[in-house]
């Protein structure tokens, strides 16, 4: 299944709900999320396999047992179900959960609303869900915060999963998020993760990397600006990531703000370069336009897909 009607409905109607209903708190309730049943596998291999000699050999390992147990279900479901007349639409409702537009706006909207009213505490509070690093309640910093989160979420949240279920159905949005969530969890360059997480890292910076380019793209495409054009060709490589530069870089130029930059995490100083670094820095209004640029994307993803379906 490469880019057909069958796997366009499957990313279509998996948006379309998200945008819609995103994970209801009854739902969760219940049965709790794809993700989270994924997260304490992840857990539970690194606690069994991340120790002794040969980690980055583990690590493969637990990544490989992860994978497979994202993608074999979602293999036999697609097996089971696609030749059913609502087969397609069936398995669009099973991706609905590993799609995150909403919840992402919903995130951002957190910290935008109390800073919009000067209540930067109650900011500062619901930035620290979505990032790690150090922040005081300058409205500044938690702006910048809250648009690179938004930035590079838009892609691993929502384009790059969308962009696996156009190419491969189900199985290739269960086996991103299964990538996704390994990188989130064991690929940081903690002492404890440098080996046992690194095929992990390096596998997310490889499916992340079509997207990435793609979600820059739409930023520039909604906001129609040159600027962001500019400055996502010409510091996008300058991010310590390879693939999250794009879209805050795109970001920064639409909204004319700098991003990126120097921060600390955990009293640690982090001196990253900065993203279109001559502009002024994100203010309070910057985030609701930001969160404005960010809903006009998902919209050019969902007419983007149904034009596809169409043609």
């Amino acid at each position: 299944m490469i880019l057909s009607d069958q796997t366009l409905t499957v990313a279509l109607v998996a948006l379309a709900l998200d945008a819609a209903l995103g994970w209801p708190a009854a739902l969760f309730r219940r049965i709790s999320h794809p993700v989270v049943w994924l997260g304490a596998l992840i857990s539970a291999l690194d606690r069994r396999l991340n120790h002794g000699r040969h980690r980055m050999l583990r690590g493969a390992v637990a990544t490989g047992i992860a994978l497979a147990a994202a993608l074999g279900p979602a293999l036999l479901l697609t097996w089971l179900l696609l030749p059913l007349p609502a087969g397609p639409l069936l398995l669009g409702i099973l991706a609905w959960p590993l799609v995150a537009a909403r919840s992402l706006h919903d995130h951002v909207a957190a910290v935008a609303r109390p800073l919009a009213s000067g209540d930067t505490a109650g900011a500062r509070s619901a930035v620290a869900m979505i990032v790690g690093r150090d922040l005081d309640d300058r409205p500044a910093p938690i702006a910048r915060a809250a648009l690179e989160s938004l930035a590079e979420n838009t892609s691993d949240g929502v384009t790059a999963p969308l962009f696996w279920a156009a190419i491969a159905g189900l199985p290739g949005i269960a086996a991103y998020k299964a990538i996704n969530t390994l990188d989130s969890m064991i690929g940081h360059m903690s002492p404890r993760h440098a080996l046992f997480g690194r095929v992990a890292a390096r596998l997310d910076d490889l499916v992340n990397l079509p997207a990435s380019r793609l979600t820059g793209g739409l930023f520039a495409l909604a906001a129609w600006s040159r600027d962001a054009w500019r400055v996502m060709r010409r510091d996008a490589r300058r991010h310590r990531s390879p693939n999250a530069g794009w879209p805050e870089a795109a970001m920064a130029g639409a909204l004319g703000v700098r991003l990126s930059g120097p921060r600390s995490y955990g009293g640690i100083p982090s001196p990253e370069p900065w993203l279109n670094e001559t502009a002024r820095d994100p203010d309070p209004g910057d985030l609701s336009r930001g969160l404005a640029l960010y809903r006009r994307a998902v919209l050019l993803i969902g007419l983007g897909l149904a034009l596809l379906l169409a043609l």
